[in-house]
């Protein structure tokens, strides 16, 4: 456990949350400020929180069970970083990029498909007025709608009925192709944290702020006075309470209730024959039906596929098990390969974020008419208490480099407050 020499010391500062957020945020405060004391608190095992590498070391790749795509890539923070602690930026483009690859489809059926699709996306960003779901800009009997709540429900993780139009339209991950680090994003955050004194196992259930003086953080391993904290757990732990404020801080509730967590899952399945799919390419599982998957076929050349699920669909596999997560992906593999690639395939890895208790889910999205609520959410409370987080950022939630930038910017938040109260 790096730093961990100062158990039961007070601090100047304390992190809540191993995440991106919390260690770029650790990470700044070491260089704009040495002189103070940070520690790091994180509920968990690991560093690194909603970005998880695990090995898959006989197939020669590192497998990311969360963020997996550098978005944004040439102003993404994560980029330059991977560089300067000797990880590897590959820049296949992503499917979804030009040059990206993906399965042929062809015809008069696919070329209205895409018109369809992107008509609808079309009218998303032209929408104009009050908020309203997403759901509502579709066509009522348009025989492509199931494939556009599909989509719809990658970018949110939940369906279309539940997400913001103008939460939607603010995203922005910035300019650039979306590329990936081959050794794991995961390794990179986890990597970059590794400077900070931190206390892994450590699950902060109390904020005491009810003095002038230090702050009170109560955790499963004792109590730590204060000057100043920064809370970047996710929003589904803050809205569920597990830690209370004391005085309450209702406004910081709502926000995180109303900028809940979606969901994605991924399932990793070996192939035993990796001639039995093309290299690198993307494909989705089902074009008829909305609770569909989409899968990444031997990502860097490896005899792998990456399967993904998202909102109730992800929320459904997840709660019957990798069993039936296996004879879903099956189901559609085959539907296009035939049935032997049955043969193939069998379980590497599933991710399952809406079970992890100190997380609870993927990434966040914004109701109807809550998309402002984000900058309340990041909001400093009483030049004290600092909030950071993917959730906390207008145009780059849901993203790790948006998460390492609200990290950045309480940083100089917290910097600041010192400067003035030395």
């Amino acid at each position: 456990m790096p730093g961990d020499d100062s158990k039961g010391a007070d601090a100047d500062v304390v992190i809540i949350g191993g995440g991106a957020a919390g260690i770029a945020a650790a990470r700044r405060l070491q260089a704009l400020r040495p002189d103070l004391s940070i520690l790091l608190l994180e509920a968990g095992d690991r560093l690194g929180g909603r970005a998880w590498t695990v090995g898959l070391p006989d197939a020669g790749i590192a497998l990311d069970l969360g963020c997996g795509w550098l978005h944004g890539a040439r102003i993404n923070a994560w980029t330059a970083i991977a560089g300067e602690v000797g990880l590897t930026v590959d820049r296949t483009p992503a499917p979804w990029n030009d040059g990206g690859r993906q399965l042929q489809r062809d015809g008069a059926e696919a070329r209205a498909a895409r018109q369809a699709i992107g008509a609808y996306f079309e009218r998303l960003e032209s929408h104009e007025g009050n908020d309203a779901a997403m759901a509502e800009l579709l066509e009522p009997g348009n025989p492509w709608n199931r494939q556009i709540r599909a989509i719809g429900t990658y970018i949110t993780g939940a369906e279309l009925e539940r997400s913001s139009i103008v939460d939607y339209n603010r995203y922005d991950p910035g300019a650039g192709p979306d590329w990936r680090v081959r050794e794991g994003y995961g390794t990179l955050v986890s990597r970059y944290g590794k400077p900070v004194p931190a206390r892994l196992g450590t699950e902060v259930t109390r904020i005491d702020h009810r003095h002038a003086g230090r702050i009170g953080i109560e955790t499963n391993q004792g109590v730590l006075r204060v000057r100043a904290v920064l809370v970047t757990v996710s929003t589904n732990v803050l809205a569920a309470g597990r830690i209370a404020f004391d005085p309450p801080l209702p406004d910081k509730i709502e926000a995180a209730a109303r900028l809940p967590l979606g969901l994605a899952d991924k399932l990793f399945l070996r192939l035993a024959n990796p001639e039995a799919l093309p290299a690198d390419t993307h494909m989705l599982g089902s074009t008829s039906r909305g609770a569909t998957g989409t899968y990444q076929l031997r990502p860097f050349g490896a005899p792998v596929v990456e399967a993904y699920f998202a909102g109730d669909l992800a929320h459904d596999l997840e709660g019957q098990g990798s069993e039936a997560a296996f004879s879903f992906a099956c189901n559609e593999l085959a539907a296009h390969f035939g049935a032997d690639i049955r043969k193939q395939l069998s379980v590497a890895a599933l991710s399952a974020w809406a079970a992890v208790p100190h997380i609870g889910g993927s990434y966040s999205y914004a109701e109807p008419g809550a998309s402002n609520l984000r900058g309340r959410l990041a909001a400093p409370h009483d030049g004290r208490i600092f909030f950071a987080g993917e959730a906390c950022s207008t145009s780059r939630y849901s993203t790790a480099h948006g998460a390492y930038e609200t990290g950045v910017a309480a940083a100089d938040l917290i910097a600041g407050s010192f400067s003035q109260n030395p």
